[in-house]
Order: C-alpha cells, then sequence, then structure tokens
C-alpha cells in the first residue's frame, strides 16, 4: 500500500514536469517550424524581386516597357512651356530614363585635348583614335577649330534633326519645317538643291566618310561645316590631303602610297606631295571645297557606343567585323542625343516591302537594290531606333523607323 502511495505521488510530481518539457520542446520546434518557413517566405520574396527587376530591363540596358509619358518630375519641368519652345536637357533626361547606363555629354568633335578621352583612346578605327594620334594632330593644327561656332555655341537649348536619305522623304514637303531648327544634320553626298521643298536648304553640317563624300564641288552648300566620321586609317590621310589642299592621282600600288605618306609626316605639311587613292572601296572626292577652319573630325566615340552599347553588335575585340558597324545615320543621331536639346529624325527607315519604292529622294534606284550588308545589321539598328521613337526621345517626322 505504502508502494503504491510513493508510486502515485511520483507520477503527480512527475507529471508537470513532463508537461514543461513537452510545452518547451514543442514551443522550440515550432519556432523553428515558422524561422525556416519565414527565411523560405523572405528567399522566394527576394527571388520574386529579382525576376521582376530582371525583366524591366532587355540585355543591353533599355527598359521593355516603353511609353512617352513623362515622370512628374519632368512634367513639373516641362509642362509649362510654350508650344515650340526649346526644352532644354529634354532628350538627355528621356534618354536617361530609359537607359539609365546612359552618360553625361560627350564633345561633338576632337580638339588637341581629345587624348583626354580614354573611351576612345583604347580602339583603333572606327571606334577610336589609337595609332592615328599622330595624324589627327597634324589635321588639328590647321583646322584650329573644334566646335559648331560661336552662333550655335552661344544658343542654351539646340533642337536639332538629322536628315537622312530614304525615298521617305520625297513629296512630303517638310522643307519648311526642317528649316526651322537650330542644327541641320546631312549625310553623305545627298542633294540639297531642287529638293528644297522636301528636304529644307539650310545645312549645319554634312557627315560623310571618302567614299560618301560629294565628288562634284559645285555640289557643296556655300556655308557648312565638313565633317568626318572616319571608318579606317585611311579616312584620316584622306582628310588631312583635304585640309593641306594636296594633289590625289588614282591607283598605283600601296606601298607607293605608304612611301609618299611617311614622306608628308617626315617632311610636315609644307612637303605637298600627290597622293594615290589606294585602300577605298569606291572613288572617292579629290577636293572639299572648304577652308581648314570649315572641317571637323567626329568623336569616334559615337560610332563605339552606338555599336556595342546602344544596339549590342559584336564586339569583335574592337575591330571592324562582320555587321558590327553602325550606319552613318545612327552614329548622328547618338552624337545628338549627347549635344542637342531636342532631337528629330527625317528621311530614315527602308520598308523592304515594298521593292518597288524609292531607295533614296534624289534618284530612281528601288528598294529592292539594297542588299544584305556586310559591315551592318539593319534589323537590330532598327529595333534600337524604334526604342527611341516609342519612348519619345527622338521624333520621326516621316514615320518611316
Amino acid at each position: 500500500m505504502f508502494r503504491m502511495k510513493s508510486m502515485r505521488s511520483f507520477m503527480f510530481l512527475i507529471c508537470p514536469v513532463m508537461v514543461l518539457v513537452f510545452f518547451y520542446y514543442s514551443s522550440g520546434r515550432l519556432q523553428l517550424k515558422n524561422s525556416v518557413q519565414k527565411s523560405q517566405a523572405d528567399l522566394d520574396s527576394l527571388l520574386s524581386v529579382g525576376r521582376v527587376v530582371a525583366s524591366v530591363y532587355d540585355k543591353q540596358g533599355f527598359l521593355l516597357k516603353l511609353d512617352k509619358k513623362l515622370p512628374l518630375e519632368l512634367q513639373y519641368k516641362y509642362g509649362n512651356l510654350s508650344k515650340g519652345e526649346c526644352k532644354q536637357g529634354f532628350a538627355q533626361a528621356k534618354m536617361t530614363l530609359i537607359y539609365p547606363k546612359f552618360s553625361k555629354p560627350a564633345p561633338m568633335f576632337l580638339d588637341p585635348n581629345y587624348k583626354r578621352l580614354s573611351k576612345i583612346s583604347s580602339y583603333p578605327p572606327p571606334f577610336g583614335v589609337r595609332t592615328q594620334e599622330r595624324i589627327i594632330d597634324n589635321i588639328l593644327a590647321a583646322t584650329r577649330s573644334y566646335s559648331l561656332g560661336p552662333e550655335l555655341d552661344s544658343i542654351p537649348c539646340k533642337k536639332c534633326i538629322i536628315i537622312g536619305n530614304g525615298g521617305i522623304l520625297f513629296n512630303k514637303s517638310l522643307g519648311t519645317k526642317i528649316d526651322q531648327y537650330d542644327v541641320v544634320v546631312r549625310l553623305n553626298e545627298a542633294p540639297v538643291a531642287g529638293f528644297e521643298k522636301d528636304v529644307g536648304s539650310k545645312t549645319t553640317m554634312r557627315i560623310t566618310y571618302p567614299e560618301g563624300a560629294i565628288q562634284r564641288a559645285e555640289r557643296y552648300e556655300k556655308s557648312s561645316l565638313f565633317v568626318l566620321s572616319a571608318f579606317k586609317s585611311n579616312d584620316f590621310k584622306w582628310l588631312r590631303h583635304m585640309v593641306y589642299k594636296d594633289r590625289l592621282t588614282p591607283g598605283g600600288p600601296l606601298t607607293v602610297n605608304q612611301i609618299q605618306t611617311d614622306a608628308f609626316e617626315t617632311c610636315g605639311p609644307e612637303y605637298s606631295l600627290s597622293w594615290r587613292m589606294d585602300g577605298f572601296w569606291k572613288s572617292v572626292a579629290r577636293v572639299v571645297p572648304r577652308a581648314p577652319q570649315d572641317m571637323r573630325i567626329l568623336n569616334p566615340y559615337f560610332i563605339q557606343e552606338a555599336s556595342f552599347r546602344l544596339i549590342g553588335l559584336p564586339h569583335n575585340n574592337g575591330l571592324m567585323g562582320r555587321g558590327n558597324i553602325p550606319t552613318l545615320g545612327t552614329v548622328a543621331i547618338t552624337m545628338a542625343l549627347h549635344n542637342c536639346d531636342e532631337v528629330a529624325v527625317a528621311g530614315f527607315g527602308y520598308d523592304m516591302n515594298t521593292p518597288h519604292a524609292p531607295l533614296h529622294y534624289y534618284e530612281k534606284l528601288r528598294m529592292s537594290a539594297i542588299k544584305e550588308s556586310w559591315t551592318h545589321n539593319i534589323s537590330r539598328e532598327k529595333e534600337f531606333l524604334r526604342k527611341l521613337v516609342k519612348a519619345g526621345v527622338i521624333e520621326d517626322l516621316t514615320h518611316g523607323i
């Protein structure tokens, strides 16, 4: 009997202890389970956010969802401006919204201090100036002008328009509107005389390369800047001869050309020699009727940025290769995004679905004449330009993009 009482007393004492132990371990396991569940939930949340962030931008760094609606801060900044008034900083602000990697303005043209521009020092043409420093110094010493000029430089807000050469310009009667822009940029040999109704009569600068330059001196505008966009080392040599008015002769082996070039560099610009036009894929102009102070070298950074960053063309170790060179029109637009407050375009866009449509506004060549380009990637380039138009970064007057 005594043993049974003792057992009951023991059970009476041990049971509460066991209950407490049970609750202690149960609460611990529950807390651990809740902690694990919370950690998993947090991880799932982070992964979800990561997926959202990753899906906001495309592989080039542009916003996937593009629209022309301005954020509140830009609405306040530009909302009270009168119609037609220049919106200072607009192009850069809009570009930064859709492409956060867009950097501060890069200078339009090379000046004697161009070696400070580290982004172009590591690449040879067309993406930089490496190996060409000596000849560039020689050219800049003669031109002595490195900007748009005092009148345009003094304008606090610049409206720029890039005129493409597309047949879409024909019969659009945009001439008067084009001439209202502060800076009118034309490309290669596209004529103005006789087409003023559609393309205007004003030319601030004509950007070109040797094979694309106007070959008949009388077709040049009386006052405009001649701007070289160099795609190869021979382009700089050609410009030097245009600046110093050296006589050009066609043909001849490359070895002779190199001997003459070396003689020029050794003896200086006063040692004038005829220069044989080798290394070009078609004939080039033998004279540019412009004074040295009206000649410029376009900053090659715009070729580099358009190709590698904005369009996403193959890097090819920084050398010209298959499908990694942007068209001159896109290079000019890239330049304008860095240096103009508002940017418009006209005459851009080739519609391959209309093979009988005119290719250019100034000739009868048809769209069907276009062949696959070795150097350009037209579809990727058009994709980039459509982003700019869709987001309202640039205005397309002819709606061809």
